[in-house]
């Protein structure tokens, strides 16, 4: 058994300031695989204190020294890429072959490069100056479920923008954050520009959230954790992003490619083992066509491999940890208890398991809108069939809730499905299953969040805007602000 027993702060390992640690269980095969420290409000305080020292400096480097420190980053990333693969196939269940989990974060840097090398970060209205300057110290939160994409797509562009972070990564998956550490260390990130606290919420998170001398709280995870953060932050009045739950709609038209539709919705949302934010776990038909659509979504559920993550043939892992495992059974008991029809999977792990947190890949119709599966967020492998009669009840469907991270639709007309598109209240919307770029703005509405990452949207999270008066010469040296 591995132990991991320090921190990572002000460019050095420490150990933490009182002793604690947490076992963490391989959820393949549930046994115990390494021991982690746990930091408290003492290892906060450390930490926040380094950032801030550093962000006298690091707030002043020009934009060619830190697109130069990205891509020192990137190369530190590329070199350390498999020991990633590994550990997250150990620590949470990811497959390694679901490569996006560690090549994701890799384009995400990029991007973030790329928006650093075009971006103005002084224009002018007038004679007026617009300044756009990092907003000081950030604290990062991260979810489990992606554990090396999520806080990339944080601390990328926190860097470009200049500002410097406590980075807490959940801790049901913290090793993914210790190697993101090594990594920033052997990119040559200036100490106290990146520092690394393992703890729970309670403790590291609330800690965070209320320090004072925390400019920012970027926070991925729950809606009921992200609310939790907003209150912690409030006292202090500084900015928080937040990115969390999401019941994604899939709309599916009646002229779509209606077997095309039903592949890539279980794909989509039995991905990760449906540990997603954005899976599409409710999946809209037309009610003369569900009959038709069931056949398809059953033989596309059943060709899941599902086994050790660390075998490349695994196309499906176990969920991350057996709280998590007994939470969706819950749910899938609910479906069949509040009168849902099973068509494939169910309560129980798959047939030959006897062990290991894995769960039946698991379709459910004759779903209604308010029963507990098509209301709440499982954040597993089910996923809930609905119908309707009217286009206008789809999107009235699609929309109820409290959530608006994503949406998808699918219709064999782009003018109708843009249509359709426009009128779904939520953050980030795709057609007939195109991929999502990196460069665009991810987030949600309501009680999916209040911010946005990624792309210039991203870098734009970390800035302050400054209005600058009386210095005519200087600004008319400067691009005329786009509105």
């Amino acid at each position: 058994m591995k132990h991991y027993g320090k921190f990572y702060i002000d460019g050095a390992w420490v150990d933490p300031s009182t002793p604690s640690h947490i076992e963490l269980v391989d959820p393949a095969n549930e046994e115990v695989f390494a021991m982690v420290a746990m930091g408290g409000p003492e290892d906060v305080e450390k930490a926040v204190g380094a950032a801030r020292r550093a962000f006298r400096t690091f707030s002043m480097t020009s934009t060619a020294y830190r697109m130069a420190m990205l891509d020192r980053v990137i190369a530190a990333y590329v070199a350390r890429a498999d020991d990633l693969a590994n550990i997250i196939a150990q620590e949470m269940g990811a497959p390694r072959s679901a490569s996006v989990q560690v090549s994701g974060p890799i384009d995400h840097l990029k991007v973030a490069r790329d928006v650093l090398s075009g971006y103005s970060f002084a224009s002018r209205i007038g004679d007026s100056i617009v300044r756009r300057e990092p907003i000081g110290v950030c604290g990062l939160i991260s979810p489990w479920n992606w554990p090396i994409q999520t806080p990339i797509t944080k601390i990328a562009y926190a860097l470009a923008a200049g500002c410097t972070m406590v980075f807490k990564p959940s801790e049901a998956s913290p090793l993914s954050g210790l190697i993101l550490a090594e990594i920033m260390d052997a990119a040559e990130v200036p100490k106290g520009v990146f520092n690394v606290v393992v703890g729970d919420g309670p403790s590291v998170g609330e800690a965070i959230s209320r320090h004072p001398d925390v400019d920012m709280v970027s926070f991925t995870g729950s809606t009921r954790a992200g609310i939790m953060v907003g209150r912690s932050a409030a006292d202090t009045v500084k900015r928080v992003s937040l990115e969390l739950g999401g019941k994604s709609a899939n709309v599916v038209l009646p002229d779509a490619d209606l077997e095309g539709a039903a592949r890539w919705n279980i794909q989509r949302c039995f991905f990760n083992a449906g540990q997603s934010c954005h899976a599409p776990s409710r999946m809209l038909v037309h009610e003369s066509q569900v009959k038709d659509v069931i056949p398809y979504l059953v033989d596309a559920a059943g060709k899941f491999r599902i086994g050790d993550p660390r075998d490349p043939e695994t196309t499906m892992g176990p969920l991350v940890n057996r709280a998590q495992f007994e939470r969706v059974q819950r749910f899938i008991q609910s479906g069949i208890d509040e009168g849902a029809r099973l068509v494939c999977g169910g309560v129980g792990r798959p047939d030959g398991m006897a062990t290991g947190f894995f769960t039946k890949p698991t379709v459910f119709v004759d779903v209604k809108p308010g029963m507990t599966i098509a209301t709440e967020e499982v954040f597993g492998p089910v996923l809930s069939v609905l119908t309707y009669s009217s286009e206008d009840e789809a999107i009235d469907i699609a929309n109820q809730g409290p959530y608006g991270l994503g949406g998808y639709v699918f219709s064999s007309s782009s003018e109708h499905g843009f249509d359709v598109a426009c009128r779904l209240r939520a953050g980030r919307i795709s057609f007939n299953g195109a991929p999502a770029s990196n460069a665009a703005p991810m987030g949600g509405y309501r009680q999916s969040g209040n911010g946005r990452s990624m792309g210039v949207f991203g870098l734009e999270e970390y800035l302050e805007i400054k209005a600058v008066f009386g210095f005519r010469e200087q600004a008319s040296t400067l691009p005329v602000l786009a509105r």
